[in-house]
């Protein structure tokens, strides 16, 4: 099957029905000005009009962009109005002269109202978008029914994983003669396999634009500085100040139990902490539909139990 699309949208690789009817599932491309940088994000209507629908963002991770969540988001459209983001500095997203965490909290705080995502929504964060998540839940908590950290490690102090190696800095844009050569260089990092393959075509069509000379990566590579993670996210995850879930995948590179076992600690006991069997570190590529029915066991949960 091929997934009929446009120009270099279009998946080759053979790909399942939900798939094919999730990205092309009705969205909406919008833009809002944020201390003077243009964040863009999609956002799906309920379907079922239902003006009370509560709200769900999605955060992608880094060097990633708002369509790692095109064939997740329509999932949650019945229930809830959802929103996926790209932080300054990636996909479709303007660049910065300096990023930090404090002003991805403030993206994340704009495009939940400029999406109209209402009263307590959700927020939910792969990878780095997890450590985003964590230091918008420890800021503006309060405004959030609750967030879900998918992915993201935090170590307890003193822990070593094998083979740790410091976060790699890109020092200048690839640049490549044509699109198909770029397609053919990408890549997830960190590096792990994924049998769907129709996924990661996708999102490796979606992740290069045309440039003078050639095509490169939708990034501004300053975004990739290792200083991103240099704030203290052990102490926003303590301090989230709304309900809190872990999803981690089972032969996660990042997220080991011991990891997970930490986090545990530090979000409290009633925070769910979930495993996704076979996932590795990109846990909604590999098991895409287990992640889906994991999240919306969160969600509803939350949204039966205490009143938000």
């Amino acid at each position: 099957m091929i997934l009929q699309d446009t120009q270099n949208f279009t998946v080759r690789a053979p790909a399942p029905a939900w798939f094919n009817d999730a990205i092309t599932s009705k969205h909406e491309s919008r833009f809002v000005d944020v201390d003077g940088c243009a964040i863009h994000y999609l956002v799906w209507p309920n379907q079922d009009a239902n003006a009370g629908a509560r709200g769900l963002l999605f955060v992608h991770g880094g060097g990633a962009h708002a369509n790692w969540w095109r064939f997740i988001a329509p999932f949650f459209a019945r229930d809830f109005r959802v929103a996926a983001l790209d932080l300054s500095g990636m996909g479709d997203s303007g660049a910065r002269d300096d990023y930090s965490a404090g002003v991805r909290a403030r993206e994340i705080s704009a495009v939940l109202a400029a999406a109209n995502l209402g009263e307590k929504p959700f927020v939910v964060g792969h990878s780095f978008g997890g450590y985003m998540t964590m230091r918008f839940g420890a800021e503006f908590g309060e405004l959030l029914g609750g967030a879900v950290i998918a992915d993201s490690p935090i170590r307890r102090p003193g822990d070593k994983v094998d083979g740790d190696t410091p976060p790699r800095t890109m020092s200048k844009p690839r640049l490549y003669p044509d699109f198909e050569t770029g397609l053919d260089r990408f890549a997830l990092r960190p590096a792990q396999t994924c049998e769907n393959n129709f996924i990661v075509e996708f999102l490796g069509r979606h992740s290069l634009k045309q440039v003078e000379g050639g095509w490169t990566w939708k990034f501004d590579t300053n975004v990739m500085d290792p200083r991103r993670f240099g704030e203290p996210f052990n102490e926003h995850l303590a301090n989230v100040k709304c309900r809190a879930a872990l999803l981690f995948g089972q032969n996660s590179a990042l997220v080991s139990r011991a990891t997970a076992t930490y986090m545990s600690e530090l979000m409290g006991p009633d925070a769910p902490v979930i495993e996704i069997p076979e996932a590795q570190h990109h846990l909604m590529l590999d098991q895409p539909l287990a992640f889906v029915a994991a999240l919306r066991a969160v969600l509803e949960t939350w949204l039966r139990t205490a009143s938000n």
